[in-house]
């Protein structure tokens, strides 16, 4: 059973092919962004709405209510997709306004103003509140990219949580240290991501599962297609004897369909997906389901 008042939350980026950063908003993509990417990709784009729907049927499955944090641009090119999520008794949560990179992946420096940052989000939000008919309060920042200044302006826009970091020892893909972070929630220090004092956001890392020596990052995503669901169903469950944690996948993971064959480097990064991914998100839904499971807005509201 699940520790004494910790809870898991489901989450699930809702995102398609493109918007990984090899084809389009970073620094190495092929397409600048989405807009350059729609004025001349003339084949079929939509690879999103059909595993969603079986996203839906198996969280359905396992009664659990999950986070979605939804791109806001899905909102024009796949009419009826988060109506549908939101219908189905699901949180909707903000994963930015087109899914590019607002710090650099290589040098962690800011690739936007915080003006701009905070100007796509509130559009991002305002989209996602009018089409779901919800106050949007979370948010998960494109590629777990995230500075310290991002959540400052979460903060001034309303947004009350956000579930980006990973804390692990082979990666860091944030602008700090994270020296005093773990896997449990925390408030972070204002213009860091450090634990600090009491504010109005609060910091709902991923799980890890620490070994000797190391930490494996468990959240999910890549690590549940190249690390299989034991590892993570490890990490899940360490992570929650520290406080709430987080799970997450995309519908792409259990994509059974080939993807296009476009963008530079992470040649691998979708060899591994579909039927065998999707059991084990099955077999991960089945093992959690004596623990407390909520979507990170009630979890965020059960914090205070």
């Amino acid at each position: 059973m699940a520790a004494e008042g910790n809870y898991l939350a489901i989450t699930v980026d809702i995102e398609d092919w493109y918007h990984i950063p090899s084809v389009t908003g970073s620094p190495f993509s092929v397409y600048r962004d989405t807009t350059e990417f729609f004025q001349k990709w003339d084949r079929r784009y939509d690879y999103l709405s059909e595993p969603t729907a079986v996203v839906l049927d198996l969280l359905d499955e396992f009664r659990v209510r999950a986070t979605f944090f939804v791109v806001g641009e899905v909102i024009e090119r796949y009419p009826g997709l988060v109506e549908t999520i939101a219908e189905r008794g699901h949180e909707i949560g903000c994963h930015g306004l087109h899914h590019s990179c607002k710090i650099d992946p290589s040098t962690r420096k800011p690739l936007v103003t915080p003006e701009k940052f905070g100007e796509w989000t509130g559009q991002a939000v305002k989209m996602l509140e009018q089409i779901s008919g919800e106050k949007i309060t979370g948010y998960r920042a494109p590629n777990a990219l995230v500075g310290g200044w991002m959540l400052d302006v979460l903060e001034k826009t309303g947004i009350g949580y956000d579930s980006s970091i990973s804390v692990n020892s082979f990666y860091n893909k944030t602008d700090g240290p994270l020296k005093t972070v773990s896997s449990s929630p925390f408030y972070p220090e204002m213009h860091s991501l450090e634990t600090g004092g009491r504010r109005d956001i609060v910091e709902f890392p991923f799980s890890y599962w620490r070994i000797p020596l190391m930490k494996i990052p468990t959240s999910g995503g890549p690590m549940l297609r190249l690390l299989g669901a034991q590892i993570v169903l490890q990490g899940l469950k360490q992570s929650l004897k520290r406080g709430h944690t987080v799970f997450y996948f995309h519908p792409l993971d259990i994509c059974r369909e080939k993807l296009p064959e476009v963008g530079r480097g992470r040649p691998l990064y979708w060899a591994i997906k579909g039927k065998i991914i999707e059991e084990r998100i099955r077999y991960i839904l089945k093992s959690v389901s004596g623990y407390r499971i909520l979507p990170l807005r009630e979890i965020r509201e059960s914090i205070g």
